[in-house]
């Protein structure tokens, strides 16, 4: 049966107190909006029809080529049916099935909306989310008639003292056929406290017709919407919990799932440990058999199979397999790291390469460069890159050494095998296997402290 599907998302959203659009705050590495985009493409629908007002200029960016959008027009009325009869012109001539649901829902499966259409395909005209609420406050109270079947459903505010005490609640969320949809839209008033046209009249309308209304029952956190920050974080508390879940059910090992914070965007291989304290961000890939500690921050990162991070950030970066980064490195974007390699503490590195079994031990710094394979790198090594009107790169041969405390003032180039004594500052090419010593002949003054004491001067 064909199938599309609206998503509300034209309110301002002021409880947020944001200049972001609320259905753009990130959630978990996506934008909220974009978790009932993902919802509905598990039920078929690829580009839903979007209802934007409230700065539709940002969301039509996030959203462009995934989605199609409609405009409501607050002059002309508000609520969600109004939203919904904006999106009118995208449903004619439409048959089958027309899921609606909101933009700042994104705790809803698309598990959920497969049952919505089973029911519509077996007859009903509409069928809706529903949940069992403790504390019912401030949603829509649902009426069933005697078959189980929804009578009706009563806005909070509209409620009599009855249906107050009534715990089941609408989630807001439907799947009409379309034909009886458009059938309804014309005919929903806004004689209501609010002035507002509601969605959840078209219900009454259907019953009228003498057509059947579906109730499928899902759990309150499920339908969770989301209208303030102290919202935003429980629905990300609750997204968290989903992902570790599904990261740990693959084969993933978490410590303490409570306190790890990895993205909905984040992949991660079996038999890897992920220590608590960490934070995986974005496209970050991490392979099998890896061990990350705790206090690492990564995005974007890429890591081989049996590599180990400790306490370091890893920023648009890609590491190889069993090297050991950490602890406290800094691998800045366009960082390329081998297999085998050490990077070690106090290490940072910004858009340079490093070759298979180079190691990078201690407090050094590079910058621009491209290192071949089986280097070592002193301590307080540093690549000196800048100018302070634009970088230079160097290059360091395989099998080179670089003593503590060398500075390489770029552009250089430190052929294979060769070595640079401790201390030196090189500003010269190095030949392949020579010897480079850049620094002062040592003198030593003797009893200089003494007559320097004697003088009084020390």
């Amino acid at each position: 049966m064909e199938q599309t599907a609206i998503i509300l998302a034209a309110g301002e959203g002021t409880r947020m107190k944001s200049k972001l659009h609320k259905v753009l705050h990130p959630l978990c590495g996506r934008a909220m909006v974009e978790y009932p985009l993902r919802a509905v493409s598990e039920v078929g629908v690829e580009k839903p029809v979007v209802v934007v007002g409230h700065a539709a200029d940002s969301v039509r960016e996030h959203l462009a080529g995934r989605a199609v959008f409609a405009v409501q027009d607050p002059s002309t009325g508000w609520g969600t049916g109004h939203a919904v009869m904006s999106a009118r012109e995208h449903l004619a001539g439409r048959k089958g099935l027309v899921y609606v649901l909101a933009g700042d829902m994104p705790l809803l499966e698309g598990k959920d909306l497969l049952k919505l259409g089973a029911a519509v395909e077996e007859g009903a005209a509409c069928a809706m989310l529903t949940a069992r609420a403790e504390d019912p406050t401030g949603y829509g109270r649902v009426l069933r008639d005697g078959t189980g079947a929804v009578l009706a459903i009563v806005e909070e505010r509209d409620c009599d003292q009855a249906q107050r005490a009534v715990k089941e609640v609408n989630a807001a969320i439907y799947c009409f056929r379309v034909e009886k949809l458009l059938e309804a839209l014309p005919r929903l008033k806004n004689d209501n406290s609010q002035k507002e046209y509601y969605l959840t009249d078209a219900v009454s309308i259907l019953r009228g017709d003498g057509e059947r209304v579906v109730p499928v029952e899902i759990s309150m956190e499920s339908c969770m919407g989301v209208n303030d920050k102290v919202q935003l974080a429980k629905a990300q508390r609750v997204m968290r919990r989903r992902i570790n879940e599904r990261l740990m059910r693959a084969g993933v090992t978490m410590i303490d799932p409570e306190a790890t914070y990895v993205d909905d965007t984040v992949t991660i291989g079996r038999d890897t440990t992920v220590y608590p304290g960490c934070t995986l961000m974005g496209e970050t890939v991490i392979g099998e058999d890896c061990t990350i500690y705790p206090g690492c921050r990564m995005n974007n990162a890429r890591v081989g199979d049996g590599t180990t991070v400790e306490s370091s950030v890893l920023l648009d970066c890609r590491v190889g397999s069993f090297t050991t980064v950490g602890p406290n490195a800094y691998l800045r974007p366009k960082a390329e790291v081998g297999d085998h390699c050490r990077i070690g503490d106090f290490v940072e590195i910004k858009n340079s390469v490093i070759g298979n079994g180079t190691k990078v031990s201690h407090l050094t710094y590079v910058g621009d460069a491209d290192l071949g394979e089986g280097i070592n790198l002193g301590c307080g090594v540093v690549f000196s890159n800048y100018d302070g009107k634009r970088k230079y790169r160097s290059s360091v041969g395989d099998g080179a050494f670089i003593g503590c405390n060398v500075n390489l003032v770029s552009p250089v180039v430190v052929e294979a095998g060769a070595y640079i004594a401790a201390g030196s500052t090189i500003t010269k090419d190095v030949p392949a296997g020579a010897l480079a010593i850049a620094r002062s002949r040592q003198a030593n003054l003797n009893g200089w402290v003494d007559a320097r004491k004697a003088e009084g001067k020390l």
